[in-house]
């Protein structure tokens, strides 16, 4: 029998009980419809499942969305609550842990009723002794609940940044969502939290998933839970600590070395099959260590080509900055010099994507046998630059200067100046191609 068909008088009928999650809202019990298909007609039920299929998923929206605006109502009495509460001298605590209070800190909640001739004011009397209840987060909200709660964190993100911050967390979700069904936040248990464990543990074992992808997922939904049950004051408890996979190893991106960044990579006609924006994006990194998204949002006024010491600023401008060294200056020399000349108002194309140049970069360098060793991208470049100022015994606090890491020591002084920087860049400039 198809999911969700019976027969009856003839007709297959379409039937599901309401799931308990949804037991509040949709009061029916049980959800009968015709699929006013005849048996006769269609005795295999083939037709009715299709249209058992979409009611199916019509009615699963319907609770979803009963769910989600009952839930807004909720919300806003709540916070109502919570803000009578303050404006009258208490903090809200719902009415059981108001009922654990100490006797004097009950009776001056009474008392500020009565005082205030309250104590027949449904809201106030609600704020005041804890009557309106928290309200209900459907394990579907999640995301949507800790971004809103998070916002004032990441408004210096761009974009591409904010898509790159919410995308493993949705993912996260809907892992969690597949393995265990939605349900309200407050319902989850430690039994859910150990069958999503389960469940990567058995992808890595039988897909070859690595270990660190399914520790992910369980950080962002640990911290996401955290969020809102502090926010909240759920008092859930850590329903999703204490539960990452042993074993997960940390890899290693692997330099290049400068000799084959000069006879291959640096080769004539060697990144043809990127387009030019690509390929000179390469030369700077090449030449400069800059981080791909440095480069990629570098602009006419942050390429400074008429300066004594032509060279580029490293600044937020409209994006957060990975640390706050990142923000730095770095001199132009060989054949960075060259491909920003050409590029004088810098990468339009790849402007705040850096995710999608890394993709196509790494996709050709591979094809063309640009990354011949396991962990190498184009991301090795980086690598190969603090190598090579290593290899000329560059100053340790000059290698932090152009690399925009933190330096230990205390900081003196304004740093080395671009003059110095290209001193040590020229010692390691490579022999640039024929052409840009």
């Amino acid at each position: 029998m198809p999911e969700f068909l019976t027969r009856r008088q003839g007709f297959w009928h379409f039937v599901r009980r309401v799931p308990e999650t949804f037991a509040a809202f949709d009061q029916r019990g049980i959800v009968k419809r015709t699929t006013h298909i005849r048996i006769a007609d269609d005795p295999r039920g083939v037709r009715a499942a299709r249209a058992a299929a979409q009611m199916n998923g019509e009615l699963e929206a319907y609770w979803q969305g009963l769910a989600g605006g009952q839930s807004a109502e909720a919300k806003a009495r709540y916070e109502a609550a919570r803000k009578r509460a303050r404006q009258l001298g208490f903090s809200y605590m719902p009415a059981g842990e108001v009922a654990t209070q100490p006797l004097a800190e009950i009776l001056a909640r009474i008392e500020a009723l009565s005082a205030r001739n309250a104590a027949d004011d449904p809201a106030t009397r609600a704020a005041v002794l804890g009557k309106e209840p928290v309200p209900a987060v459907m394990l579907s909200q999640l995301f949507e609940q800790y971004e809103t709660l998070t916002k004032s964190s990441r408004q210096d993100m761009s974009p591409d940044q904010l898509r790159k911050w919410g995308n493993p967390k949705k993912r996260a979700l809907a892992n969690l969502l597949k393995v265990i069904g939605d349900k309200p936040v407050t319902e989850l248990t430690r039994n859910d939290a150990l069958d999503f464990r389960a469940w990567w543990q058995e992808r890595v074992l039988v897909e070859g998933i690595e270990i660190g992808t399914a520790n992910k997922d369980v950080g962002h939904i640990n911290r996401m839970l955290r969020q809102i049950e502090r926010s909240h004051r759920l008092g859930m408890g850590p329903v999703f600590a204490e539960l990452r996979l042993e074993g997960e190893t940390q890899g290693q991106r692997v330099a290049f070395t400068a000799e084959w960044v000069q006879t291959r990579i640096l080769a004539d006609g060697a990144l043809d099959a990127l387009n030019p924006e690509a390929r000179r994006i390469l030369y700077i990194m090449a030449e400069t260590g800059m981080r791909l998204s440095e480069i990629c949002n570098l602009t006419a006024e942050t390429i400074r080509l008429d300066h004594a010491v032509p060279h580029v600023v490293v600044r937020a401008d409209g994006r957060r900055m990975k640390t706050e060294q990142s923000a730095r200056e770095l001199p132009l020399v060989g054949v960075a010099l060259m491909a920003a000349q050409a590029q004088p108002e810098g990468f339009p194309r790849y402007r705040d994507k850096a995710a999608s140049l890394s993709a196509i970069t790494n996709k050709v360098m591979r094809a063309a046998g640009l990354l011949p060793l396991p962990g190498q991208s184009a991301y090795s470049f980086r690598h190969c630059f603090e190598d090579r100022l290593t290899a000329v015994e560059a100053p340790e606090k000059l290698i932090a200067a152009m690399m925009g890491h933190k330096y230990q020591r205390p900081r003196y002084g304004s740093g080395p100046s671009l003059s110095q920087k290209r001193e040590w860049l020229q010692r390691i400039a490579f022999n640039s191609p024929a052409r840009v």
